[in-house]
């Protein structure tokens, strides 16, 4: 069986390109862990992430692209739960390894499940004037411009 791309509406893709940037977030992690980088470039890359990236797109989604199926939605009721869980763990200042490991685990879980089953519904759902809305309130958030790369390779 072949895995085809999916089509994304115009609207969403910024959001898709979003998740994107949080999965090489979990690389990023995951890297910097199997390198042992220091535990406080770690938490300052984690932070910086949380603060100036991620907190603004749940935000987003949570205002603009869940309401197209209803906060009684089982689908919407997962990403919020999940939300609450990634952005606890985010806020509780992280301060082992193993707890980030676990952070970009459950973070590319809930990208995943976004991006294969509650883009799509949304997708099918939304009516043209709820896509307009989304596509009016959500620019590429995301800069990946991080100066300290400890994700690469150590010479």
């Amino acid at each position: 069986m072949e895995n085809k791309p999916i089509k994304r509406h115009t609207a969403l893709r910024p959001l898709s390109r979003d998740h994107h940037y949080g999965l090489l977030f979990c690389w990023k992690i995951k890297e910097g862990v199997k390198w042992d980088i220091a535990m406080e470039r770690l938490e300052r890359y984690t932070t910086w992430f949380w603060s100036t990236q991620l907190a603004k797109h749940f935000e987003i989604e949570e205002m603009y692209l869940f309401s197209v199926l209803g906060d009684e939605h089982e689908l919407i009721k997962q990403a919020k739960a999940e939300h609450s869980s990634i952005k606890d763990i985010f806020e509780s200042k992280i301060k082992d390894k193993e707890t980030l490991l676990q952070l970009g685990l459950i973070l590319e879980a809930h990208i995943r499940f976004e991006e294969r089953i509650l883009f799509n519904e949304i997708q099918q759902a939304a009516s043209a004037e709820q896509l307009e809305d989304i596509q009016e309130y959500h620019h590429d958030l995301f800069n990946s411009e991080w100066e300290d790369e400890f994700w690469v390779k150590p010479s």
